[in-house]
């Protein structure tokens, strides 16, 4: 399965609180909550449909990065269970770390519930490393948040045909509102929260 990412926006909300709602059934963000990130300028929301098909979001992730600040969040990612292990969360997250780089960001960090080791596995797999523990973070469940953060790492690579250099010289893909990017097939094993 092939999926297209695009630029969330405010118009996306109905079907982004429909994820949220069902994958994180006890500890979904309120309507409201997701609105205010969606709509603002210190967030970079994306959201996934399947290529050929616009009209189904099946995942989405967030990042927030205030103007300067030398650090980013990634404050939500999800993955509807009949996109996962296909490599669309990998892609999500890549696209989170590839924004946070260009805003010139040293480190990203996240949270993720203890009890979900599949998503740890790919942060870790990602370059995250845990770093701290919240108890009880996620509520009402009482489950415990994994803090994790990554070193972002200078892009090393060249412009591709079609790409543009960022300030550091590296390979540069910015996903406008309303741009396309495809995320290809993959065999790689992965779990989402």
């Amino acid at each position: 399965m092939s999926f297209r990412l695009r630029r969330a926006s405010v118009d996306d909300l109905d079907a982004v609180m429909a994820i949220e709602t069902s994958v994180f059934v006890t500890d979904a963000w309120s309507r409201e909550g997701m609105a205010h990130e969606l709509a603002s300028s210190d967030g970079w929301y994306l959201v996934a449909t399947p290529d050929g098909d616009d009209t189904r979001i099946v995942g989405y992730s967030g990042l927030m990065v205030l103007p300067g600040a030398p650090d980013a969040d990634v404050q939500t990612i999800a993955v509807l269970p009949e996109a996962r292990r296909s490599g669309l969360g990998r892609a999500l997250m890549g696209q989170m770390i590839a924004e946070a780089r260009r805003r010139g960001v040293r480190e990203v960090f996240l949270e993720v519930r203890a009890d979900n080791p599949g998503a740890q596995s790919l942060y870790a797999s990602l370059g995250f490393e845990a770093i701290a523990v919240r108890p009880r973070y996620y509520m009402p469940d009482g489950v415990d948040a994994v803090v994790m953060r990554l070193t972002v790492p200078p892009t090393t690579t060249e412009p591709a045909v079609g790409e543009t250099a960022d300030a550091a010289g590296g390979a540069s893909t910015a996903v406008a509102p309303g741009a396309i990017v495809a995320v290809p097939e993959t065999s790689e094993s992965e779990h989402q929260p």
